[in-house]
């Protein structure tokens, strides 16, 4: 799948309007100055041997150079992957946590209001761009009430912190600088739950639809005709296989956060990797484009992975 994605992207980003080399060259460039740029970006050789060299530097953990800034797009990505990790990552905690309650209880209230009140928040959260109520949180919380610091990044201004793994969150942990983690903590807390509130509504869905019918079979019909305590119930015949769908369904969320979460970036100015990429989008910076899709794709490969274990532990017909 990996080398499919390369060979997709490595193609259909050469087709796109637009010429790379102008928009580095100065606008009184000559032809032999552009030509001699497009030498130096190893742009004028043949496409099939273009993709070989870059797959070969990709094999070895070299992505290339920034058209734009010349620097080492490793290096660059690796700067801006921990930001947008730290993000999506919190959002989708926050969006698990709320998904499985809200689900939960709204199988258990089918057809009251605790379940109307959930399809009210999926369908709310669904249907709005996260861009707009993001902006709207911005306009809220920090505007009118004050309560959210301004929304210019990850610290506020005079706020230092070591740099170890790139997740303020963690480093500030790890440093013991609590006005770090204090400042971190606030600058995360509009934009986590902006997208939260975006995903958890196909999460919680699942969550209803998977509890609904474990509470119609009859294994569960069963233990509760058997005087099963209620805790354990729960637990065991009503979450564990209620849950069962949910891994895939928040790897394939995951996945999108890694890349959609652009316009969320943008409007809380998170400098994440989303917001490079589409940087390098708009300037035609193949290498930078290229690296995006590629470690995007992996995530996706890994984290799928993943789900299909866990599904498998919630779901022991899966091994058979």
């Amino acid at each position: 799948m990996l080398i499919g994605v390369s060979i997709l992207v490595f193609a259909l980003i050469r087709v796109l309007p637009g010429d790379p080399v102008r928009t580095v060259v100065p606008e009184t460039a000559t032809a032999a100055d552009i030509e001699a740029a497009r030498e130096r970006f190893g742009l004028d050789r043949p496409i099939v041997v273009q993709y070989g060299i870059y797959m070969w530097g990709v094999l070895q953990g070299n992505f290339g150079r920034s058209f734009q800034t010349g620097g080492s797009v490793t290096t660059e990505m690796l700067q801006r992957i921990p930001a947008t990790l730290e993000l999506t990552t919190f959002a989708l905690l926050l969006a698990l946590l709320v998904a499985v309650s809200f689900g939960l209880v709204a199988a258990l209230k089918a057809g009251k209001l605790p379940d109307h009140m959930s399809r009210v928040v999926a369908l709310f959260g669904t249907s709005l761009p996260e861009f707009w109520l993001g902006i709207l949180f911005i306009y809220f919380f920090y505007y009118l009430l004050g309560w959210a610091p301004v929304p210019s990044g990850r610290l506020g201004v005079g706020i230092t912190l070591q740099q170890i793994s790139g997740s303020a969150v963690i480093d500030s942990l790890l440093t013991a600088n609590w006005a770090a983690l204090r400042s971190a903590l606030s600058h995360l807390a509009l934009p986590v739950i902006t997208l939260a509130i975006v995903i958890m509504g196909p999460m919680m869905r699942s969550v209803r639809v998977g509890a609904l019918d474990v509470l119609q079979s009859n294994s569960y019909r069963c233990a509760v005709a058997h005087g099963v305590p209620r805790g354990r119930l729960w637990r065991s015949y009503l979450a564990r296989p209620s849950l069962a769908g949910l891994p895939t369904l928040a790897a394939l969320v995951y996945g999108y956060l890694l890349g959609g979460a652009i316009m969320i970036e943008y409007v809380f100015a998170w400098q994440g990797f989303g917001q490079w990429a589409l940087r390098g989008l708009l300037f035609r910076d193949y290498p930078v484009i290229q690296a995006f899709v590629i470690v995007v794709a992996t995530f996706y490969v890994l984290i799928f992975l993943l789900a299909d274990v866990l599904h498998a532990l919630l779901d022991p017909r899966v091994r058979l």
